[in-house]
């Protein structure tokens, strides 16, 4: 029975109540800090599993009324309001009982690389980050390029924003994967439309508990930055590479003039690489979790198609079909993606949790 499956979410948070006004650990902040967020993920389940219950109660009891002379009428009356209650709690429970990605709440990094397409893919890069800034305009994110290389004839061949706000992971880790564009680029003098691809990646960004790298573990090179940057540029050693000795990954910034700044950067893209390095770790070793996904999150998985001709948007992995191309890249109406997206994502944990 549902209701009985609601209990154990109910007696925890109870628990936890209890345990917070407890003087033990009050004098234990890292044990009450952890009950505390433990407490603030169940409150929401825990209002609406007594709502659930208290509603189903209330149906049994009208139930057993309907033959009562006196009451009957008023009983049919009550259950024609609380019966269709019953399902519409019980699916906003199933959504809210899933499991949480413990880096929803996290900010991330943004990482776009032209691939296939040359000068049109990295002209697409700088049309995608558009995009994505538009949409953190409205969600009310603060975004900071971390790092850009310029394409030789405009846009990026790779930019790195970082991107803080709430919820920033929830929203935009369905968006990993390689995004395909076709249309006509302006060189083009025959009218014939290309297909060019960029790579996306969606890295949350971690603390120094959550990733310990030790020193002995990063060499740092300096290098003359190239590009644009200002008077320092090419005169001074700014730009700096940190490569991570046990995985070989290597992340470089130059975008600042000072190269303690640019290493700080860099620190934090790196940490946060890995991080994502031992996260793919943990999925392939626990490979029925990637159902739990829209698609695998892979950066070489072609996840979107951009067809600018006919003003349409693909998504592969639900098969969602959108004629509002130029809505979502000019005004970041992302919302059309990314609500079906996770709507999606719900439906498949709540089948493979069973609820």
């Amino acid at each position: 029975m549902f209701k009985d499956k609601l209990l154990p979410f109910i007696n925890r948070y109870n628990e936890i109540s209890k345990l917070l006004s407890s003087p033990d650990i009050a004098n234990d902040i890292a044990r009450m800090t952890e009950l505390s967020k433990e407490q603030s993920g169940l409150s929401e389940l825990a209002e609406k599993a007594k709502l659930y219950i208290q509603t189903a109660d209330a149906i049994e009891e009208n139930k057993e009324l309907l033959a009562d002379a006196e009451l009957g009428d008023l009983a049919k009356e009550e259950l024609g309001q609380l019966e269709p209650m019953l399902p519409v709690l019980e699916n906003e429970i199933k959504v809210l009982m899933i499991p949480k990605d413990k880096n929803d709440d996290k900010n991330i990094f943004l990482e776009l690389r032209a691939g296939a397409g040359g000068d049109e893919s990295a002209l697409f890069v700088a049309d995608v980050f558009k995009m994505y800034m538009r949409y953190a305009e409205q969600m009310g994110w603060k975004v900071e390029i971390v790092s850009t290389n310029e394409g030789t004839a405009g846009g990026y061949k790779e930019l790195i924003a970082q991107i803080k706000g709430k919820g920033v992971y929830s929203q935009l880790k369905y968006e990993a994967g390689t995004h395909r564009v076709q249309r006509v680029p302006d060189t083009e003098t025959q009218g014939r439309v290309h297909t060019s691809a960029i790579t996306v990646a969606v890295i949350p960004e971690v603390d120094d508990i959550e990733v310990d790298i030790k020193p002995n573990e990063i060499k740092m090179d300096v290098y003359r930055s190239s590009g644009c940057g200002g008077q320092s540029v090419n005169t001074t050693d700014s730009a700096v590479r940190l490569t991570h000795i046990p995985t070989g990954i290597v992340v470089a910034i130059q975008d600042e003039k000072s190269q303690h700044k640019n290493r700080d950067k860099a620190m934090k893209v790196l940490k946060a690489r890995v991080y994502e390095a031992q996260m793919e770790k943990q999925l392939a070793e626990t490979s029925n979790q990637r159902k739990l996904q829209v698609g695998s999150g892979d950066r070489s998985e072609k996840i979107r198609t951009y067809n600018y001709p006919q003003n349409r948007l693909t998504d592969h992995r639900i098969g969602l079909t959108l004629y509002s191309l130029d809505d979502i890249m000019d005004n970041g109406n992302l919302k059309l993606i990314i609500d079906p997206l996770m709507a999606h994502a719900q439906a498949e944990a709540i089948q493979e949790a069973g609820l």
